[in-house]
């Protein structure tokens, strides 16, 4: 059942930030953001992965009359989207091409009667009739999710996205008053051309603006040469090194994926493929265990990637390099998304390149062929490169870094051998340079085999699992270990955690609080 909403809505963005998803303050670029679409401005944001984007539009959803539509390619993650919305009190839904004729009908119909405050929709579905259908809703925002897709020069170009352009004008046009309908751009990863290039396919007016820093000091980033040691004696030590945690391993073909997930299964790592050779079955099977806590590995080609939204993987391990830098950034952005330290590991070499530059051979437009191979050249002379490597990626995307000092193999000369027994290592190096700040990172980190975490986990998972949504969806790891650091012993004082609003206080802060007084 839907909660039902107060009349009239709030206008304090500040208090929908509190009230309903339980923070004190925004995180940078998010006000901004919010004030410009209700103040009825086109805008653009480019925000890396855990700054928060879902918030910008979100907010506005529960302020603004009418319904927010968010054009997402994310189909997969729909429901855990709409499940995790409907968990805090908002009346959303998503309508795809996995529904039934007759409850995609009734969704439709509830959408023009501006049931909604928000509706999730694929870029493929706008065809003619669906068009014709957006003239009755009670519109207030389009929200284009992963504007990179619109743009050639983006690093996951889709031709569905080209449905997008003259979207918002043709909508407006067909509208009395023919004004007042905003469009909100956001992506995680985009140049200024890819940026620029998304203002022009959207048809986007003067739009307002913001781009957060890239910078993620909680992932700690290293590159390996292969040749140097074994790489996939080295990936297993990774692996368990983070036993019982979440991770993603990304290989180029789908045979070493299947290869990579076989010696896994071996060594006693629960593992799984996913690769666009599967049947839609048992990629939905896959993706549905990892999301859910019930496999530690998905081993796996780019077809796993925008289709997950999970907070807690701890490691990203790429077995092959990415097709250019931006890839690298997007895919070891899916770790760590809860603030807390994740590994990221790039097992790099020149016959890489010289693989990607076959695939390009596909290519038609030969400028946009060079332009792809040039861009493998200058990952693989990045990870070559003894540099930050935090500094060298925020470097292509025009941003200037120093240097994180504590977040990668080169600033703090801890390697891949390192990591696979870290703690002495650590505790080595720090004898060796007597500087605490290089074990700063590390000694944040929480070990899963934390008694208490376990009990909370355990009660986490299953909650989520009478409810049929993610772990994710009930609490974050980062929510967890701040109960068990701020140990509240009442309701009042349960509020006062980042991330537990009312409705989660409601839902789960009883059971919550007998586990952590049973600790």
């Amino acid at each position: 059942m839907f909660t039902e909403m107060s009349d009239p809505r709030p206008h304090d963005p500040e208090s929908v930030l509190r009230d309903v998803f339980g923070y004190d303050e925004f995180r940078p670029g998010q006000a901004h953001i919010i004030d410009s679409v209700l103040a009825g401005r086109d805008c653009i944001g480019v925000m890396p992965t855990g700054a928060g984007k879902s918030l910008t539009f979100q907010i506005p959803a529960r302020i603004m009359p009418g319904t927010v539509l968010v054009l997402s390619p994310l189909i997969s993650l729909m429901k855990d989207q709409v499940d995790a919305l409907r968990d805090v009190g908002f009346r959303a839904t998503a309508i795809n091409s996995s529904l039934a004729a007759d409850e995609r009908r009734r969704r439709l119909r509830g959408f023009e009667r501006g049931d909604y405050e928000l509706v999730y929709l694929a870029p493929e579905a706008l065809g003619p009739h669906m068009r014709e259908r957006l003239r009755y809703a009670p519109l207030s925002l389009i929200v284009v999710d992963e504007a990179h897709c619109i743009s050639q020069w983006g690093h996951d170009f889709r031709p569905s996205y080209r449905a997008l352009q003259g979207l918002r004008d043709e909508i407006r046009d067909q509208r009395a008053g023919g004004n007042g309908l905003p469009v909100l751009a956001l992506t995680a990863t985009a140049t200024r051309r890819v940026a620029a290039d998304i203002v022009r396919q959207l048809g986007m007016r003067k739009p307002e603006g913001y781009k957060g820093s890239f910078f993620r000091s909680n992932l700690r980033v290293v590159c390996r040469k292969k040749g140097e040691g074994n790489t996939r004696a080295e990936i297993l030590g990774l692996i368990r090194r983070h036993r019982g945690e979440s991770g993603i391993v990304y290989c180029l073909s789908r045979k070493s994926v299947e290869q990579m997930a076989e010696f896994l299964r071996r060594e006693g790592v629960d593992a799984v493929p996913y690769h666009a050779g599967l049947d839609d079955d048992a990629r939905a099977e896959h993706q549905d265990a990892f999301a859910r806590d019930e496999v530690d590995v998905v081993v796996a080609t780019i077809a796993f990637g925008m289709g997950i939204d999970k907070s807690n993987v701890r490691f990203v391990i790429h077995r092959d390099m990415p097709s250019d830098i931006e890839s690298w950034y997007q895919e070891i952005g899916r770790a760590g998304r809860d603030g807390l330290p994740s590994d990221c590991v790039l097992f790099y070499s020149w016959a890489d390149v010289k693989v990607r530059e076959r695939f390009l051979a596909e290519i038609d437009d030969p400028t946009v062929r060079e332009a792809k191979r040039r861009a493998a050249v200058d990952l693989f002379r990045l990870a070559d490169r003894d540099v930050c490597r935090h500094r060298g990626l925020l470097a292509y995307f025009g941003e200037d870094f120093d240097g994180c000092g504590e977040s990668c193999d080169v600033c703090t000369g801890i390697g891949v051998t390192d990591l696979v027994d870290v703690l002495p290592v650590l505790k080595r190096k720090a004898r060796a340079a007597g500087s605490r700040r290089r074990t700063a990172a590390v000694e944040a980190d929480r070990s899963p085999s934390d008694p208490t975490f376990q009990r909370l986990r355990t009660l986490r998972k299953q909650l989520a699992d009478e409810r049929g949504v993610p772990a994710y969806i009930v609490f974050s790891d980062q929510v967890l270990w701040d109960l068990i650091d701020l140990r509240p012993g009442s309701p009042e004082e349960m509020l006062r955690v980042p991330g537990i609003g009312p409705a989660k206080l409601q839902q789960y802060g009883e059971v919550f609080l007998d586990a952590l007084r049973e600790g």
